[in-house]
C-alpha cells in the first residue's frame, strides 16, 4: 500500500550564482515518471485551500515557484505535513494520497509538474470514496480528514 512514507522531497536541478539561484533543465529532470501536464496555482485568497482529492494513478511533483504554503497529505491511516518554501525542492507525491494545499503567503505560486493529462475520473474527491479505494475502514479515519 502506498503511504505518506513514500512521499518524499527531491531537489531541483540548478545551483546558486553569486548574486542569486537558477533552476533550468534541459531536458529531464530525473523524476520517477514523465511529466504530461503543469499548471500553476496563484492569487490563492486568504484562507482558502486547493487540492481536497487523491489521484488514482497520477503522480505529482509540487514547487513552490515563489513564496510558501502548507501541504497536507494523508494515506488514509497517517498525516504528514510540509512547509513548502524552497523553490529549489519539490514534494513527489505518487497516486493514492489524499492532499490538501493550504496556508498559502501572499504572492504564493505553486507549480505542479503531472504524469498524466487532466482525466476527471482520475480524481477521488469524496473522502469516505477514498478510504475505500485504500480499503480502509472509514469509522477508524473519520477525523483523520478534518485534521
Amino acid at each position: 500500500m502506498i503511504t505518506v512514507h513514500d512521499c518524499t522531497i527531491l531537489p531541483m536541478p540548478g545551483g546558486r550564482t553569486s548574486a542569486s539561484g537558477i533552476d533550468a533543465s534541459t531536458g529531464g529532470l530525473n523524476l520517477p515518471f514523465e511529466i504530461a501536464r503543469v499548471y500553476y496555482l496563484y492569487d490563492v485568497v486568504d484562507g482558502q485551500t486547493r487540492g481536497g482529492h487523491a489521484h488514482k494513478k497520477l503522480q505529482q511533483l509540487i514547487i513552490p515557484v515563489c513564496g510558501s504554503f502548507d501541504l497536507v497529505i494523508d494515506d488514509g491511516l497517517e498525516k504528514r505535513a510540509f512547509r513548502m518554501d524552497r523553490p529549489d525542492r519539490g514534494l513527489h507525491i505518487p497516486g493514492h494520497i489524499w492532499t490538501v494545499v493550504k496556508n498559502f503567503s501572499p504572492g504564493a505560486v505553486c507549480m505542479v509538474l503531472a504524469s498524466l493529462p487532466y482525466y476527471e475520473e482520475e480524481y477521488i474527491r469524496d473522502y469516505d470514496q477514498f478510504l475505500q479505494f485504500k480499503g480502509v475502514k472509514p469509522q477508524n479515519n473519520a477525523a483523520l480528514q478534518k485534521a
